[in-house]
Parts: C-alpha cells; structure tokens; sequence
C-alpha cells in the first residue's frame, strides 16, 4: 500500500483543488463586479465588457490549465489503483449481513462527517437519508425482520444538531490550541467537566495547566525567543501559585519537577527537564488528548467507528477473497453471516 499512498500525497500536492477553486472564484467575483457596473450604470455596458474579455479570456485559461493538472493527477492515480488491484476481483454480496439494517450505514456515515467536522455535508447526507430512505433487504433474526430491530436508530434532527454543536465547541477549541496557542477554551471547558474527567481518572485538567506553565516560562505571550526571562518565569510562578493548588494532592512531583526547572533556566536544553519544556510534540500530543476525553464523556470513541471498520476490513479483504475462491471450487457455502468462517 505504500506506492498507493506515495501516489495519492502527489495527487495532493501537483493537483489540489483548491487552487482551482479560488481561480474560479475570482473568475465569478469579476463577472458579479462587471454586472454590479452594468446595473448602476447601464450606459457604460459596451465599456464594460469590452475591458472585461482580455481578463476573462485570461482567467479561463488559468482554470483550464488548473484543470488540466488536476486530470492528470487523477490519471495517475487510477493507473496505480489498477496496477495494485488488477485480477483481485472484490468479494461478492451474497452474505452482506448490513444490507438489512441501511439505518444503521447511514447513523455511521453521518456521525463520521460530524467528527470530522464537516458539518454542512452531514447536514446534507442527512437529509437526504431521511428523505429518500433506502429499503432494506429483509432478512429473518429470531422470526423477526432485522430491518425491524434497526428502527429507532437513525439519527433524528434534534440528536444531530446536538451532536453537530459539540462538535463545532471541539473544533473551536482544538483551532485555538493547535494555530493560536490558546488554551483558555480549552481549560474551561475541563474546569466545566471536571468532576466527569476525575471520575474517569483523566490527567486533562492537570495536563493543560502543565502546558500553560511551560508555554508561560518559554516566553509565549512574551515574543518568545526575544522575551525577558525573568519576566517570564514570574509570570510562570504566579500562574503555578495561583492553579497548581488543587493538583498537589495527585501530581505533587510533576509539579515540583516545573519548579526545580527555575533553576536550570539560563541552560534548559542541557537539564534534565529538557523533554518537558522543549518537546515539539507536545501540543499535538494534548490536542489528541483532548479530543479522546471529549468523545468519551459524549459517550463516543476518539476514534471515528466508520474509519475503523474500513481499515479492519481492508486488512481482512485478501483473506476473504481467498476464502472466497476456496468456497467457490469447494462448493461449500457460509452457515452464518455473525461469525467469519477463518480461523
């Protein structure tokens, strides 16, 4: 799989969309402009698209040649799909257990597109699942229709717009650690959920003010390389004095580990504290911490269970197309659609 991803980082890079959209964009923006022109002052119209054909000409041009790249990427693409999978048919659907149960396809796909924040096309996928549902396959459980027993779980307007919100609350608040350094959304947003996060034996709450410290000690609010240190570590210890109170009880040498730092503060790189105030993964690390302690007191995963359940099965595919061809030349067929007949 790694010449497929090779690949498709190329298709990313030589051919991104967004470069096309933007020139499309600005090719509307100029038309919308002229028509602006033409409608406050219908006299000058012939002046008006007489200068607007050269730029217009210009700019379709750039879109086709945006396009063009974009075609390319794509034939590439599909030439090493075709090389990697070429003569591996896909297995059959004669055992789809799912095709009974379209609601509960449709609850995945919806709640993949709201972790991933992309709000307008769940919102979307949605309703167009609600609008035009698909009929199930019936297949008996227990003498009773499966279809029936997934009733109830689709995914209503009021659950998605709740789950829409808490979504976009994580996505603002991950946006202002990971691009502004900020982590004041997210430390209130703890100090709201604190007694969830205790009871779960959660390190978050304590985590964000260990960072906020050495963030304040290295000089972040304070230009950073060019900050006055002593300023600096006051700032440090009067934010330490002021929060770290209630964590002695439990993080007691973590915290006397970011006091005795003070001393190494002219030569940090060379002190033993070197890996907690000069980690570069350290705000990526808390970012994914965040975002796993904030499914779980949503009751979800961190984790996106479509995502999962697409990995496992391409990692599970060869043997079932193996398995496939064995049953085929065997004339043997699967008693259960529950249980994989492999070992």
């Amino acid at each position: 799989m790694d010449s497929l991803l090779e690949e498709h980082e190329k298709l990313s890079r030589k051919a991104p969309l967004s470069k096309s959209l933007q020139d499309v964009q600005q090719t509307i923006d100029m038309l919308i402009s002229a028509r602006n022109s033409i409608s406050d002052n219908p006299a000058s119209a012939p002046i008006t698209l007489a200068k607007l054909q050269n730029p217009v000409k210009a700019s379709f041009d750039v879109i086709k040649n945006d396009l063009g790249e974009i075609y390319k990427g794509l034939g590439l693409w599909s030439k090493a799909l075709d090389k990697k999978f070429k003569g591996k048919p896909l297995p059959t659907t004669d055992y789809d257990a799912l095709s009974s149960q379209p609601s509960l396809i449709n609850r995945a796909i919806g709640m993949h597109f709201l972790r991933e924040g992309q709000f307008s096309v769940a919102s979307a996928f949605l309703t167009e699942a609600s609008s035009k549902p698909l009929q199930p396959s019936v297949s008996m459980n227990n003498g009773r229709p499966e279809y029936l027993m997934a009733a109830g779980v689709a995914m209503d307007t009021s659950s998605s717009e709740g789950l829409r919100k808490q979504f976009a609350d994580m996505y603002y608040i991950l946006d202002e650690m990971r691009n502004r350094k900020n982590l004041l959304p997210a430390t209130t947003w703890a100090r709201a959920n604190s007694t969830s996060l205790e009871a779960r034996g959660s390190n978050l709450e304590f985590e964000l003010g260990m960072l906020q410290f050495v963030w304040l000690f290295t000089g972040g609010p304070c230009g950073g390389d060019h900050a006055n240190p002593t300023e600096c570590q006051q700032a440090a210890l009067t934010y330490a004095r002021e929060e770290f109170g209630n964590f002695q009880g439990r993080y007691l040498r973590e915290i006397q580990q970011l006091m005795g730092a003070m001393a190494f503060c002219p030569n940090l790189m060379e002190s033993p504290y070197r890996h907690i105030f000069h980690n570069d993964e350290a705000w990526e690390n808390l970012a994914t911490s965040f975002t796993r302690e904030f499914c779980s007191l949503l009751g979800l995963s961190a984790d996106s269970p479509l995502y999962i359940a697409s990995t496992a099965g391409a990692i599970a595919l060869p043997t079932l197309l193996k398995l496939q061809t064995i049953m085929k030349e065997k004339h043997t067929e699967w008693t259960t659609q529950h249980e994989l007949p492999v070992g």
